[in-house]
């Protein structure tokens, strides 16, 4: 990556790491989270995340000398932001990615800002908390109110805060004091959002994207969706209820995976949830959990039907031997997918 700005060029942030890539001026490509499927690949401009530095350098104290940890690596829009970031800040960087979580725990020992999806903070919870911590920056999935008051527990006196965003859009809300349970906070920086009457939620402002390598992002004029189904209530306060394109019809009703995932995530002794369709010749379409963890099936399901309407409970939950990661530390639910149709 350095070689590539020292030397003028476009760079590539894919699969095989870092690389100088002939691009237009200007700009860089990096993946999407991939977690359904093939990554995206996606050019933005270097202005649409140098904006996001200066505001952030204020919000969490990073400058020169600032002690950055990254759980992932460079290969994922999270992990590259957070480097660049903090090489722009003249910040020490630090990437934990691919090591295991006691040896992560170990490292973040006098780190004061750290950058993490919630499925790459789990594990290193279970191994063991850190001091030194200042600041706890969670994007990539929903950050439930059980992990953080876990990550509380474990880095003592650091302050978490959530962030929703995508590769394509990258900041659109961000957590403040102030932020109700369940919410992923209010429009960051001068975004604007707007929820159509369809509840997908669309974003505006300079931190989006250019396109997609191979054709146009989804956009409506200015405004750019990933697609997320959501509300925004009266305080500018933006709720999430999982993405359009997972939602499944179930005994003649929607229900968003994401939904209970968090109730299954939610409970002790499980590190990692997916949740699939699988085919019901009475409702069309049924549900099964993929769980990492040492939680008892009954009680999870006894939780699930607690929480949930009725067609929401999974009719299995299976215990996955090596649950599957993306490189952007989320489930991989294409591999999920091929594994559940084995079982």
């Amino acid at each position: 990556m350095r070689a590539a700005i020292e030397g003028g060029h476009g760079f590539s942030a894919g699969l095989d790491g870092v690389r100088p890539a002939e691009l237009p001026d200007g700009i860089f490509e990096v993946l999407s989270g991939g977690t359904t499927g093939a990554p995206k690949r996606i050019w933005r401009r270097d202005g649409s995340w140098m904006l996001s530095f200066a505001l952030n350098a204020k919000r969490f104290g990073i400058g020169p000398g600032t002690r950055v940890s990254v759980l992932g690596d460079m290969r994922h829009s999270l992990g590259l932001y957070a480097v660049m970031e903090g090489a722009h800040l003249g910040a020490h960087v630090s990437l934990l990615g691919g090591m295991v979580p006691r040896r992560q725990a170990a490292e973040l020992m006098g780190e004061e800002v750290l950058y993490a999806t919630p499925s790459q903070l789990r594990p290193v919870l279970a191994a063991g908390g850190a001091r030194g911590l200042r600041h706890v920056i969670v994007g990539g999935g929903a950050l439930d109110a059980d992990l953080r008051a876990g990550l509380l527990q474990c880095f003592p006196g650091a302050e978490v805060t959530a962030f929703y965003g995508a590769s394509e859009t990258s900041f659109v809300t961000m957590t403040d004091a102030d932020t109700p349970q369940g919410s992923v906070g209010r429009a960051y920086g001068v975004a604007e959002l707007l929820v159509d009457d369809a509840g997908e939620v669309w974003v505006r402002g300079p931190y989006v994207a250019e396109r997609y390598a191979d054709g146009p992002l989804r956009r409506e004029g200015d405004w750019v969706s990933a697609g997320e189904i959501g509300r925004l209530d009266a305080g500018g306060y933006l709720y999430l209820e999982g993405r359009r394109d997972r939602a499944l019809r179930v005994a003649e009703r929607w229900v968003h995976p994401e939904a209970v995932e968090a109730v299954l995530l939610a409970q002790p002794g499980v590190f990692q949830a997916a949740v699939l369709p699988v085919a019901d010749a009475a409702r069309g379409q049924a549900l099964v959990a993929v769980i990492e963890g040492s939680a008892e099936v009954e009680a999870l399901l006894a939780a699930c039907r607690t929480a949930l309407d009725a067609g929401a409970v999974p009719r299995r939950v299976l215990r996955h031997p090596e649950f599957p990661m993306t490189a952007a530390g989320k489930p991989d639910l294409a591999a999920l997918t091929l594994w559940l149709e084995l079982q």
